[in-house]
């Protein structure tokens, strides 16, 4: 669920076409990461076409390394405000710096006219969900409070995520209006109050997952031969939760971003490749297939082929 906001429709299109048109060279620094990784670090080199920049940004206000943010701007500052591509790197929630893929990645999107924001959040050893959830949605507030001071427009935010990443995308963009919520015996403050900017909005205007797991307890059921093992107590989705998922369906449904859809969720571009071993394709199609059930828009590709963090699911056609 999210706000109805004021979408700027040509900015959402270009967001959800990007990844569909650039050739696999606009992304030569794609690298490990995901459910392979502990992410990619965010020790951050800019990216090479870009204007002012911030890094190292305390969005919480509380010196955590998990809540620390990069901003990027285009070159062109004569057109600022600049819309806002919110950038989450896979690590299987282990690690809580993660903020360095955005400048490995966000280099086309400042070509594009959009500001990029490289956001960390904890990762699932020093708090359990809904803390991963809570930093990132605390981190959109900390933008739109401050867009003026970042030469930003609050009126466009959209979220793109890899792996672990795209699983926090996606939630973040059919989450948008919850507050608590509950699943049997198992209530969650899914919003938060993670930094000072509680009156703002914490909504996205689109989402692109990238290969994002959803529905944690039917992973094992959907794997391919020799896939990745999410049953057990020490899997990173049990890891997330707090316990075996297998034993704890109300906490995976609570982080489950198909527990919240409705028809005022924002548009979501999809893609997965159908040889991933650590992410089932399944996952997403789940995905798919609720987002369409509930009439909101989506487009979902399938690479053929592709594992997990494969190169060819940013080099298409597909």
């Amino acid at each position: 669920m999210k706000r109805n906001s004021k979408f700027h429709s040509l900015t959402i299109a270009s967001l959800l076409l990007i990844l569909a048109l650039l050739p696999i060279s606009s992304y030569a620094q794609f690298g490990g990461g995901g459910f392979g990784g502990r992410g990619r670090g965010g020790a951050s080199s800019s990216p090479g076409n870009v204007g002012e920049r911030w890094q190292n940004i305390d969005y919480a206000g509380d010196s955590m390394q998990g809540h620390r943010m990069d901003i990027y701007l285009p070159k062109d500052a004569n057109n600022a405000p600049f819309p806002v591509i919110v950038y989450i790197g896979g690590s299987a929630w282990l690690s809580n710096n993660v903020k360095g893929t955005a400048a490995s990645r966000g280099g086309i999107f400042l070509d594009k006219g959009f500001a990029v924001a490289g956001v960390n959040h904890r990762s699932s050893g020093e708090a359990k969900f809904p803390a991963q959830i809570n930093d990132i949605k605390g981190a959109v507030r900390f933008l739109r409070a401050n867009a003026s001071k970042y030469k930003l427009d609050p009126n466009f935010i959209g979220i793109i995520g890899d792996s672990s990443g795209g699983h926090l995308a996606a939630l973040m963009g059919t989450s948008g209006s919850v507050k608590e919520y509950t699943v049997g015996d198992k209530t969650l403050n899914i919003e938060g109050n993670v930094g000072d900017n509680e009156k703002e909005s914490s909504s996205v205007d689109a989402v692109v997952d990238l290969f994002g797991p959803t529905v944690f307890y039917k992973m094992n059921s959907q794997r391919i031969p020799n896939g990745m093992d999410h049953d057990g107590a020490g899997s990173p989705e049990s890891s997330l939760v707090g316990g075996a998922i297998q034993q704890n369906h109300d906490l995976c449904d609570l982080a489950n971003p198909l527990t919240y859809i409705d028809a005022n969720d924002p548009p979501f571009l999809i893609i997965h490749g159908d040889q991933d071993a650590l992410v089932p394709l399944g996952q997403s199609t789940l995905l798919k297939d609720a987002l369409t059930e509930k009439k909101v828009k989506n487009e979902m590709f399938t690479v053929e082929g592709a594992g997990h963090e494969d190169a060819r699911i940013f080099s298409p056609p597909y």
